[in-house]
């Protein structure tokens, strides 16, 4: 299949549109930040840098950390962006683009997003790890691909929508777990469920300054939903296009928050930059051990 300029869209030097960058600028192991400022704070702890490219909201440092190859990428705020950013990373890794085809190999990245969050739930306290079992995506990305039922779970999207008597004039939902081997790699002490993936920071997420939501007692039914063992831990807005993408191009994902704010006992963090940094010292320590 030879892909049209009109849907691999490259630059004049031949590096992808949005990101700007070349197949070997990325580790098979990136860090995603949405704040482009987040990715020095990232890079901060590698032991080298060999690139560092950006363009528009897209920041890029690739280096080493404990004698790992590892890349740091910033995705800018919102599914919309994860939407640009995973599918430019999979033709970085999958496809030639001089001769613009499929690889006859694929290479499988791990994608570990560093974000921050609000917490639903008032028993996790403020700057708390929060690790995401699944994503429930309140945007509408993973909607508009064919295979977007094979990754969902259909069964827990189901008793969503019967719990918060979900209004039809809102996107369907959808429900993707995060990859099990990253997940896996770091320690049960860390804050784990499902976290809400919000297409915007004010509405979408409950907040009322002039306007009022649409359900305003939507907060209260995903603080109460309960499916099995699984609770909704937070709110953040990039996680669930990044997990139901991963799936479907083969990567594996995971998502790391600090909760800086709950929105039950309406706290907020004394130590915004200091638990972020935690967080990312925390995160790079356990893909990448010592020995």
């Amino acid at each position: 299949m030879h892909l049209k300029s009109s849907e691999l869209i490259l630059n004049g030097d031949g590096s992808i549109f949005h990101l700007k960058l070349f197949p070997g600028d990325i580790a098979d192991t990136i860090i995603l930040v949405g704040d482009p400022k987040r990715v020095e704070m990232v890079s901060a702890f590698f032991d080298s840098i060999e690139i560092r490219k950006s363009n528009r909201e897209f920041v890029t440092h690739t280096g080493t950390f404990r004698q790992s190859r590892i890349t740091a990428l910033s995705t800018g705020i919102g599914t919309d962006n994860m939407d640009i950013v995973l599918n430019e990373l999979d033709a970085l890794a999958n496809i030639d683009l001089a001769g613009r085809r499929l690889k006859t190999t694929r290479r499988s990245l791990r994608l570990v997003r560093i974000g921050t969050t609000g917490g639903l739930q008032q028993d996790i306290p403020i700057n708390s790890f929060i690790l995401s079992r699944y994503a429930a995506g309140f945007d509408t990305v993973l909607n508009f691909y064919a295979d977007r039922n094979k990754v969902a779970d259909l069964a827990m999207e189901r008793a969503f929508k019967r719990h918060t008597d979900w209004n039809p004039v809102l996107p369907d939902p959808y429900f993707v777990r995060s990859s099990d081997e990253l997940f896996q790699l770091f320690p049960p002490e860390t804050h784990n469920g499902i976290t809400i993936s919000a297409p915007g920071f004010y509405g979408p997420q409950g907040r009322s300054i002039r306007l009022q939501p649409l359900d305003p007692e939507l907060n209260d039914k995903l603080e109460s939903f309960r499916y099995g063992d699984l609770r909704i831990t937070n709110y953040e807005m990039e996680s669930s296009a990044l997990f139901g993408l991963a799936q479907l191009l083969g990567h594996r994902a995971v998502t790391l928050c600090a909760m800086i704010a709950n929105r039950t006992s309406q706290e907020f963090t004394e130590d915004y930059k200091g638990v972020v940094n935690k967080l990312i010292k925390f995160t790079l320590e356990h893909l990448c051990p010592e020995g």
